[in-house]
């Protein structure tokens, strides 16, 4: 079994293994095995009749075909012997494939290698004539780097070859070159969740329009985190460099997430329905975010169940999908006493969600989705799924209707589609498939023990996942998306957006209220193409003053840091970003201090929250902090201020950054106040002409001398309490 490298050494490798019934044919015209006698059929293509051509490079003239072999029929050897007998035919071998998505890989008679910087260029290439090979290029991206051709004919030696180059000193890569198919990222037929489709000759149209979306993004840069049974990450749709970031094992420890125990296959379900690569047969909503596997074996309510978000938050997860929670009823049995019953997360669970969803994202927040249940109860008994800081999702089905299980209630925010059932008792039809196509744990372990009915023959993906449990990664695969076209989302920007992009369905059963929300789809179906849409960066017209401080905090002192605002624009919003470390932050009360002009008074942020974290990084709005808002349509320039009270002892900290973001009401337009100055101004000009005023009259004494005297004379009348009245109305 040949054994590839295609890092340095002590890297790790890749096997390769022959395949049993595949061979791979290249001709000398560069013309397919099948036409290269044109209309008349040649020995060759008569020996590969009976095969079906599975993978074809035209360029090259290479053809792959798989081949039946039976008891009694031609050997493989046979036919590679007969074919290389033909006149046209340059080449005809055995090919490897991939063990575990059984992949033709093919590999040709030539080879890269680097050696090392600091090698001698001459000396590289004699190295290279003592072993017969051919220089075919020096490519210009690597110092000492050759692509060389081993002498033809040469075979599966050629890996024999780059093993024995690669053990010297001087040489730090080397490896045969290995050719596979190089498919698109696409969005398979049975996926009727993510376009329009045709499934067993049905066409189903009731799809979240992922594939719109795909137009404008996939979900770069975007991280989620799954939080399961565990991940299968050695798929070959969670594969490439750079797709699986900070995986965990939550109670045992270390970073292998892989399912353990038989039953363990919801998490790969789950992973692939969010990013599946979409490159072997099956795409994720979001196919090039990358993927958080989290292993979280523990039962409800455990602690380790609190440390998954915040590993997740920490890890830098921007969402965090959770199918999981308190026991469902059974969705078809009204008299389940388990309709009733409330469950509620404990405090560490409770207070983990708050901080991934507040701190996560340098805190912006992390968007933190639960599946709804399949209880056909309601959501609201259940205090995972109803927590104030996450999104609960619901399913719906491939008719555009509920799917019977789904929970519903006042906390369902969206939903996604995913599978259903028949249910006569309420006149509810049947599904039109079988659910949804996604990637499952290899083997005979998973969903699909590796039935085509089930799925796929090699047992890779399942056609049948379903449950809220597949719309919450769903969802969680769209909230991806909104963040990959706009990273500077904060959580509940997200959250209004997915609001916004729900598409009523079913308008006659959703029972929507006059504002458009459903007990049982929450917002509607979630629209990613609407979402992505709704994401993408709108002209505004705002500024950030930040400064860098890097300032001790004393323990038990109150310190002020002071930024100035110079911008005298009336603002629309105004938001407050701190970072800091400290080595108890429950210690701390946060206030800012806006500038005096606006009136708006000091407004605390921080207030002895936190406990034992070391760090307090976030960014404080009118969502977050509502007094925040009063500063709407005032001009915020002068002088701002930070107060930090350290209220207990034995702990201090440092000050990073302290910054103040004004986003205008008027973008592009200035809404100017008027200066100090000129205020300044206008009261000397009133007192001008207070002092005018008196000039006047004083010139006019004499011929009002007999006014003043009878006016004298009347006011000598007048009461005390008058006569002061009469002097607090003429003063200033």
């Amino acid at each position: 079994m040949p054994k590839v490298y295609f890092g340095r050494k002590g890297e790790p490798g890749f096997d390769l293994e022959p395949s049993s019934d595949l061979i791979a044919v290249r001709t000398r015209s560069g013309r397919s095995v099948a036409r290269s006698g044109g209309p008349v059929a040649t020995p060759a293509s008569a020996m590969l009749a009976d095969g079906q051509l599975v993978l074809s490079f035209p360029d090259a003239g290479v053809e792959v075909y798989r081949v039946p072999v039976t008891r009694g029929g031609r050997s493989l050897e046979a036919r590679k012997a007969e074919l290389r007998m033909q006149p046209d035919v340059r080449f005809a071998g055995g090919v490897l494939v991939d063990p575990a998505t059984r992949a033709p890989v093919l590999y040709t008679e030539n080879l890269f290698v680097k050696f090392a910087d600091s090698a001698d260029t001459d000396a590289c290439r004699a190295v290279l004539r003592e072993l017969a090979l051919k220089i075919k290029s020096e490519p210009g991206y690597a110092t000492n780097a050759f692509f060389v051709e081993a002498p033809e004919g040469i075979g599966r030696k050629v890996f024999e070859l780059a093993e024995t180059l690669r053990a010297r000193d001087d040489v730090e890569y080397c490896h045969p070159e290995l050719v596979r198919e190089r498919r698109a990222k696409l969005i398979f037929p049975p996926q009727w969740h993510l376009k329009k489709t045709s499934v067993g000759g049905v066409t189903i149209d009731q799809s979240a329009s992922v594939e719109a979306a795909h137009a404008l993004t996939r979900g770069e840069g975007i991280t989620i985190a799954i939080i399961d049974d565990g991940v299968d990450i050695d798929h070959a749709e969670f594969g490439g460099s750079g797709k699986i970031v900070a995986p965990r094992d939550v109670l045992a420890g270390g970073d292998n997430p892989r399912p353990r125990n038989s039953g363990e296959n919801h998490g790969t379900a789950c992973a692939g329905v969010a990013c599946a690569n979409g490159g072997v047969g099956a795409s994720g909503v979001a196919p090039a975010a990358r993927l958080m596997p989290m292993r979280l074996a523990a039962g409800l309510g455990s602690h380790a169940e609190a440390e998954a978000f915040r590993w997740a938050a920490d890890q830098g997860a921007d969402v965090i999908s959770c199918s999981w929670g308190p026991p469902d009823g059974e969705w078809w049995n009204p008299n389940d006493p388990q309709h009733n019953a409330v469950d509620q997360p404990p405090a560490h669970t409770r207070l983990a969600i708050d901080y991934a969803a507040t701190q996560g994202r340098g805190g912006k927040g992390c968007v933190v989705l639960f599946a709804a249940g399949n209880g056909n109860e309601s959501v609201d008994n259940d205090g995972y799924a109803s927590h104030p800081m996450v999104l609960a999702v619901a399913a719906c089905n491939d008719r555009g209707k509920r799917s019977i299980y789904s929970d519903f209630g006042n906390a369902v925010w969206c939903s996604f589609p995913s599978s259903d059932f028949e249910h006569p008792d309420e006149n509810h039809p049947a599904p039109l498939t079988t659910g949804i196509w996604t990637t499952d744990r290899a083997g005979t372990q998973g969903y699909n023990p590796g039935r085509v009915q089930d799925g796929d023959a090699a047992g890779l993906f399942t056609n049948s996942f379903g449950g809220t449990s597949s719309a919450c990664p769903g969802a969680a695969g769209v909230a991806a998306l909104v963040l990959s076209v706009n990273p500077a989302l904060k959580r509940e920007e997200v959250k209004d957006i997915l609001k916004r992009a729900g598409e009523r369905i079913d308008p006659q059963g959703g029972q929507y209220s006059a504002a458009g929300r459903s007990k049982f789809y929450g917002w509607g179906r979630l629209n990613a193409k609407a979402a992505v849409d709704l994401a993408k960066p709108q002209p505004r017209n705002e500024v950030t003053v930040s400064r860098r401080f890097d300032a001790p905090i004393p323990d038990l002192q109150t310190v002020s840091f002071a930024l100035d605002v110079p911008d005298v624009e009336v603002v629309d919003a105004v938001s407050v970003a701190v970072d800091l470390a400290h080595t108890y932050i429950g210690d701390l009360v946060l206030t800012v201090e806006p500038p005096a002009a606006t009136g708006v008074a000091p407004v605390v942020l921080h207030n002895r929250t936190g406990g034992t974290r070391n760090s307090l990084k976030k960014i404080y709005d009118k969502a977050t902090t509502p007094k925040l808002s009063g500063l709407a349509g005032k001009a915020c320039n002068g002088r701002w201020a930070l107060k930090i009270k350290d209220a207990a002892a034995q702990d201090s900290g440092t000050l990073a950054t302290f910054s103040v973001r004004l986003v205008f009401a008027q973008p592009g337009v200035a809404q100017p106040v008027v200066p100090v100055k000129k205020a300044a101004a206008k009261k000397v000009a009133r007192k001008a002409a207070r002092k005018a005023a008196r000039k006047a009259a004083k010139k006019a004494a004499p011929a009002n001398a007999v006014v003043k005297k009878a006016a004298a004379k009347g006011a000598s009348a007048k009461s005390a309490p008058a006569k002061k009245a009469a002097a607090k109305r003429r003063r200033g």
